[in-house]
């Protein structure tokens, strides 16, 4: 199988490059084992929250030579500053024609209301997700809060006591659907994901906007756990207009069903502009001559090798395995590329865990057009984008999503 690229992962990072690819004429391969990160996505995409020492950032450009002279392999620093802006106004650029309804400018960090109602800084959202803008102030009074009964992967009594300190009275409101007892009976059925392909049809949606109804009459806004909208990309904003005032979605604990809703349409935007998206398969090896990465296997295909001029490594980190930390070592298992770690496994992590973890920012060895190591030599056509890469803490930093997308887009431009 011949393709002028063959990206490896299927996750934000590699959907997004493979469809600039795409865009730009490439005949364009994704191999990806199956599920990515997005599907942990609390409904935003974070481009630099804090600084490495937890320095809250409300302008991230202004932060970047700040982060570049503490963190010289931080993917950021390996872009520069001026290329860094670029690709952020590119990236807004890209949500927009992907048709990805979004709020949020990359000049000014805002306020998304996480699962357990704090205030969290992030640079793009989802719409029809709660967030805060300027100092976070809110601007309701008052707000009901409606949950399922008996579901618990989200949290209103933690949400309702997080809005009060900012001065919003709440409500919970716990409701019930004739017709859903079989789904809330079982506990392993209970999630979100069943919640939605229910919610979602319309026999239940003339119930639901009277429930609504009847519990809101004193509130200025709902607050609704983001278990609607996965096959229905109306149903909110009808029951909104019916209802008659804002419903803002909160996160609930993974499955994600804006992360699962993310990950399918761009996959399906990525087929739509031509790529060819293999799901369920995974790269074991590659054959390199000299320092040029010729062709690579796959578990599915066998002895039928993906032959391509580029390759794009985009398979995450640790929870997509990515990356693999075994007792001695921390490795990237399909090419064993140089990984930075620290070879002491006691300084690894910290005991606190709300500490940052040194783990968080081991990752694959680049150079600075993000060509893969190997033995300290670059393979010519191989690139690293997204999660596995050295030099950043995803989580610490509130860098995660924003890394994978401005690599990608600067990968495909080398490319």
């Amino acid at each position: 199988m011949k393709f002028d690229t063959v990206i490896i992962g299927g996750g934000l990072a590699g959907l997004v490059c493979g469809i600039k690819l795409c865009r730009r004429g490439k005949r364009c391969a994704i191999v990806s084992s199956g599920q990515s990160a997005l599907h942990f996505s609390s409904g935003s995409f974070d481009l630099l929250n804090y600084m490495p020492d937890g320095t809250p950032v409300s302008h991230p450009v202004a932060s970047i030579d700040d982060l570049i002279a503490r963190k010289p392999f931080h993917p950021y620093s390996k872009l520069g500053k001026e290329r860094f802006e670029s690709l952020v106004k590119e990236a807004e650029g890209f949500f927009t024609e992907a048709g990805i309804d979004t709020v949020g400018s990359y000049k000014e960090n805002h306020y998304r209301i996480s699962a357990m109602g704090e205030l969290k800084p992030t640079w793009k959202t989802l719409s029809h997700f709660a967030v805060a803008f300027s100092d976070g102030r809110l601007p309701w009074k008052k707000a009901a809060i409606f949950n399922m009964v008996g579901f618990l992967d989200f949290y209103p009594e933690f949400i309702a006591s997080e809005l009060s300190k900012r001065g919003v009275s709440s409500e919970i409101r716990l409701f019930a659907l004739p017709g859903l007892e079989d789904i809330q009976q079982n506990p392993s059925e209970f999630r979100s994901t069943n919640v939605a392909k229910a919610l979602d049809k319309e026999e239940y949606k003339d119930q639901l906007i009277q429930i609504l109804k009847d519990g809101s009459r004193e509130s200025d806004v709902i607050i609704f756990p983001a278990f609607v909208g996965l096959s229905n990309d109306t149903i909110l904003k009808e029951m909104e207009d019916a209802v008659g005032k804002p419903i803002l979605l909160l996160p609930t604990l993974p499955p994600s069903i804006a992360g699962i809703k993310t990950q399918q349409h761009l996959c399906c935007l990525f087929r739509k502009e031509g790529g060819t998206f293999m799901l369920g398969d995974t790269i074991l090896k590659g054959d390199t001559e000299g320092n040029f990465l010729r062709r690579v296997f796959s578990k599915n295909h066998g002895d039928i090798p993906f032959v391509a001029d580029h390759f794009v490594l985009a398979t995450g980190s640790y929870f997509s395995q990515g990356l693999i930390a075994s007792r001695d070592r921390v490795y990237e298992p399909v090419f064993d590329l140089d990984v930075d770690y620290l070879h002491d496994r006691q300084e690894w992590y910290n005991d606190d865990v709300f500490e940052s973890q040194n783990y968080m920012q081991f990752g694959v060895r680049t150079n600075h057009r993000f060509q893969a190591l190997r033995s300290g030599l670059p393979i010519e056509n191989l690139y690293v984008i997204g999660a596995g890469l050295e030099g950043f803490s995803p989580l610490k930093e509130g860098s995660g999503a924003g890394v994978s997308i401005l690599t990608a887009l600067h990968v495909a431009d080398t490319i």
